[in-house]
């Protein structure tokens, strides 16, 4: 990929490897939280990964020039991310079954609305370039 791709996402890959390396260095204290270590570095990764194909898709959406096609891209975008996430989550449940970390799948979920935010602000701070040139 070339840097003018990933420059945007800067903001999305330094969070990533933040959250990660607190949730690594961290463990003993997350134990005392109730969270699941492993639960969150996969739910991170899983994350990450959905935002980098979400945007994808927005930015292609925005490239596009059609307002509809933007518009479709971004219910495209949300509809594969809730059932990617949905999908993980309950193959989680399933194998955890008794031993499921509530605590763990809520930090998830506001890691999800995180991970949202940042993408978001990035396509709308795209789409303000695109219509100031």
């Amino acid at each position: 990929m070339k840097n003018e791709t990933l420059r945007p996402l800067f903001p999305v890959i330094i969070l990533f490897i933040t959250l990660n390396g607190a949730f690594t260095g961290g463990r003993i204290l997350l134990e005392k939280w109730s969270l699941n270590n492993g639960v969150l570095i996969m739910g991170n990764l899983i994350l990450f990964i959905v935002t980098l194909i979400s945007f994808f898709i927005g930015r292609k959406g925005l490239q596009s020039g059609n307002a509809q096609h933007f518009v479709r891209s971004v219910y495209l975008s949300f509809i594969l991310k809730f059932f990617i996430l949905l999908a993980a989550a309950f193959a989680y449940i399933m194998i955890a079954k008794k031993e499921v970390s509530k605590a763990s799948l809520i930090t998830c979920m506001c890691l999800y609305l995180i991970y949202t935010f940042f993408e978001v602000s990035i396509l709308m701070k795209m789409a303000k370039q695109k219509k100031n040139e």
